[in-house]
C-alpha cells in the first residue's frame, strides 16, 4: 500500500482537494496522511484546521507560521520555515509520495522538501497561467515535482513544454469540479436569508485577494469594488482575503462595512461557499473559483485585475481593471446578461478518481526521480 502525504495551508486548497482527498482514504491501494500550516491553524483565517479533523483525516504535523505582518517578506520567510519543518515532518512520516496542489508557498517549501528526501512529489493544476507571483511560484512547484496531474489539456501541453516528460504529465480535471452538480443546491432565498440578506433583492458573492506586485494597492481596489456594487443596488457576501501580502489592506475596508445589504465572513465552508456560488446573481473579485468552479452554474463572473491573467476562461467570465468606471460597466453587463448555459473547460467532475489511480498505479521507481529536460 502506498502512502500519500498532502500539505494544506488554506481553506481554499483543502475545499478543492477534499473529495479527492476522500477518495484516496479509501482506495485499495493507498494510505493518506496530511501536514498542515499556514491559515488553517490561524483563529482569525477561521481555524479551519477544524474542517480537516471534522473529516476524519490523519494529520500527522502541524507547522505554525506567522501570517503577521501581511507582507512579502513574511511570505518569504515562512517558506523557510516551512522547509524546515516539512523536512521533519516528512522524515518522520516516509510517504511514498508527497502530494501538492497549485501555487502558494507552502506547496513550494513541500515540493523542495520532498524532492531532496528523494520522495516523488506529484503536483495538481501545474501548466497554468496567471501572470503575478503565483505564476513562478506554480512552475517552480511543476519543476520540482515529478508527477503531474493537469486540469486541462493546454495544462498538458504547456509542462511539456517547459521540459516536463510526457509520460509523467497527465489530464485528470479539476478537483475541486467532483461533486459540483450532483444534487441541487438549496433554494436561492433559503442561502440568501442565511446569510441575513434579503431574497428579493440581487447579491453578489466577493472573494478578492492581495496581488503581490499591486499589495500597496489591495485596500482601494476592494473599497471600488463595493462602492460600485452599492451604486448598482446589489448586495454583497463577501469573504476575508487570504494571508499574503496587502491582505490586512483588504480585511481593515471590509470589517468597516456596516450598510445593510453587506455581509462579510471570515470563513465559509465548502458547501456554505459553493451554494453561495450557485445562488448569486454574480460572484466578483478575483478568486481562482471564479474562473473555474463557478462556470458550472452558469453564475457571471467579473474578475477583477491582474491575478488570474491568462488563465483558461470560460464564457461566463469577465476581465476587469479595478477603475470604478469599468467596474460598474462590467457589473452592469453580467447583471444583464444573467446566468450562462453550465459548460466548464475545467473538467468532468471525475478528477479525483483518475487522480487516487494514478497515485496507486504511477511508476515511483529511479527513472521517475532522475529528471532531466525534456528536450
Amino acid at each position: 500500500m502506498r502512502k500519500v502525504c498532502y500539505i494544506s495551508g488554506t481553506r481554499a486548497d483543502f475545499g478543492l482537494m477534499q473529495s479527492t482527498l476522500a477518495v484516496i482514504r479509501g482506495h485499495a491501494d493507498l494510505s493518506l496522511s496530511m501536514i498542515v500550516t499556514g491559515m488553517h491553524l490561524s483563529a482569525d483565517h477561521g481555524h479551519t484546521v477544524e474542517e480537516i479533523e471534522a473529516a476524519g483525516l490523519d494529520i500527522q504535523a502541524r507547522v505554525p507560521v506567522p501570517l503577521t505582518p501581511a507582507t512579502g517578506a513574511t511570505m518569504a520567510r515562512n517558506i523557510g520555515t516551512m522547509v524546515t519543518a516539512f523536512t521533519d515532518a516528512l522524515e518522520a512520516i516516509r510517504p511514498d509520495i508527497v502530494l501538492l496542489l497549485g501555487d502558494r508557498g507552502e506547496m513550494l517549501a513541500g515540493a523542495i522538501a520532498g524532492l531532496h528526501l528523494n520522495i516523488p512529489v506529484a503536483h495538481i493544476h501545474g501548466g497554468e497561467l496567471s501572470g503575478t507571483v503565483d505564476e513562478p511560484v506554480r512552475h517552480a512547484i511543476s519543476r520540482l515535482s515529478h508527477l503531474h496531474f493537469t486540469a486541462t489539456e493546454g495544462s498538458r501541453d504547456r509542462l511539456m513544454r517547459m521540459g516536463e516528460a510526457a509520460g509523467n504529465v497527465h489530464v485528470t480535471g479539476a478537483p475541486g469540479l467532483d461533486g459540483l452538480t450532483d444534487s441541487p443546491p438549496p433554494h436561492r432565498t433559503a442561502i440568501a436569508q442565511s446569510h441575513g440578506l434579503d431574497p428579493s433583492r440581487r447579491f453578489a458573492l466577493m472573494v478578492y485577494h492581495p496581488v503581490l506586485q499591486e499589495a500597496d494597492a489591495a485596500a482601494d481596489h476592494t473599497r471600488h469594488i463595493l462602492e460600485a456594487l452599492a451604486r448598482a443596488d446589489v448586495q454583497v457576501l463577501a469573504l476575508m482575503p487570504n494571508a499574503d501580502a496587502g491582505a490586512e489592506g483588504v480585511r481593515k475596508v471590509l470589517k468597516m462595512q456596516e450598510r445593510p445589504g453587506v455581509v462579510v465572513k471570515t470563513h465559509l465552508a465548502r458547501p456554505d461557499f459553493i451554494a453561495a456560488m450557485a445562488a448569486a446573481d454574480l460572484m466578483i473579485g478575483n478568486s481562482s473559483a471564479g474562473i473555474i468552479e463557478a462556470a458550472s452554474f452558469g453564475t457571471p463572473v467579473v474578475n477583477v485585475g491582474p491575478r488570474q491573467n491568462m488563465r483558461e476562461r470560460n464564457a461566463n467570465v469577465a476581465d476587469v481593471d479595478s477603475s470604478p468606471v469599468r467596474l460598474a460597466e462590467a457589473i452592469a453587463a453580467a447583471l444583464d446578461q444573467g446566468r450562462f448555459p453550465a459548460q466548464n473547460t475545467y473538467g468532468d467532475g471525475q478528477a479525483a478518481k483518475r487522480i487516487a489511480d494514478l497515485l496507486a498505479s504511477a511508476p515511483l521507481g529511479p527513472t521517475l526521480m532522475m529528471k532531466v529536460n525534456g528536450y
